[in-house]
């Protein structure tokens, strides 16, 4: 079973309305022994998409530990961040996260040329495999920029998002470019991130894709860390069943959770 969500946003995180309090109740009734709290913080997200990714880390942290207090018979309460990572704000992130006692921290690519692929405007110059190589490739430029993070999030974002979403992505097609990503992630001793929300979207997949998974564990990888991505309480550990089941029809036994930055064994 897989008793831990590390990737969860609340209010803090100004896509989602929902309160901390609220989650942690929900994944108490849910039987969840840890949940992470990994709000957005995305320097120089673009003000055209009507967000503002500006965490107010002093509030937050402050709040988890509030509730981290209240709770702690009844639940593992972890700190979590989510950085939007581009490679020219990676000295700017690691002044801060060194400022924090964060338990685990996400990287992920929201934009690309300062356009997120969550909107029209990305694909209207972009063709679909052009759009998806680009994206790719920011995961490899952003690692290679020297960002400190523990696992990286969704790495296959993107494909939410296409003109044909998944119905012309593959591992194979995209082979070169994904190996290139995956042996970076494991050089780099970072955590894969597995993301259910694919199935939320419709996908029929967690992301990454089963296929891209099973290459990374063909060349070595190890580090697979659990989220939902949940925004509201009803998707906070999202088909986690049905994940657990295909994690171990190919052979996996354990995941990881993130506690003072250091990975911690949990049992499938």
């Amino acid at each position: 079973m897989i008793l831990s969500d590390s990737h969860v946003h609340t209010e803090f995180s100004s896509d989602s309305t929902e309160s901390m309090e609220k989650m942690i109740l929900k994944a108490i009734e849910l039987g969840l022994e840890s949940i992470c709290f990994t709000d957005h913080l995305d320097y120089d997200y673009p003000n055209k998409y009507g967000y503002d990714f500006n965490l107010d880390v002093d509030s937050y942290m402050g709040r988890l530990e509030e509730l981290k207090d209240k709770y702690q018979s009844k639940i593992k309460i972890r700190k979590g961040i989510e950085l939007g990572l581009m490679p020219y704000l990676s000295d700017r992130y690691n002044e801060l996260t060194s400022k924090y006692s964060f338990d685990y921290i996400i990287g992920s690519s929201h934009l690309i040329d300062k356009k997120d692929p969550y909107y029209e405007d990305f694909w209207t110059d972009m063709n679909e495999r052009d759009g998806y190589e680009a994206y790719f490739r920011t995961i490899i430029d952003n690692i290679a920029s020297g960002c400190d993070f523990d696992s990286y999030g969704h790495i296959d974002y993107v494909v939410r998002y296409g003109p044909n979403k998944n119905s012309k992505y593959t591992y194979e097609t995209y082979s070169e470019i994904l190996d290139e990503v995956l042996k970076t992630i494991i050089h780099s001793r970072k955590a894969l991130e597995i993301n259910t929300a694919g199935f939320k979207y419709g996908l029929g997949h967690f992301h990454p894709q089963t296929d891209v998974l099973k290459r990374y564990l063909e060349l070595g990888g190890e580090l697979i860390t659990i989220g939902s991505d949940a925004h509201k309480k009803e998707h906070l550990a999202y088909d986690f069943d049905k994940t657990s089941d295909i994690l171990k029809s190919m052979g996996l036994k354990y995941y990881v959770e993130f506690e003072n930055r250091t990975p911690k064994i949990c049992p499938l």
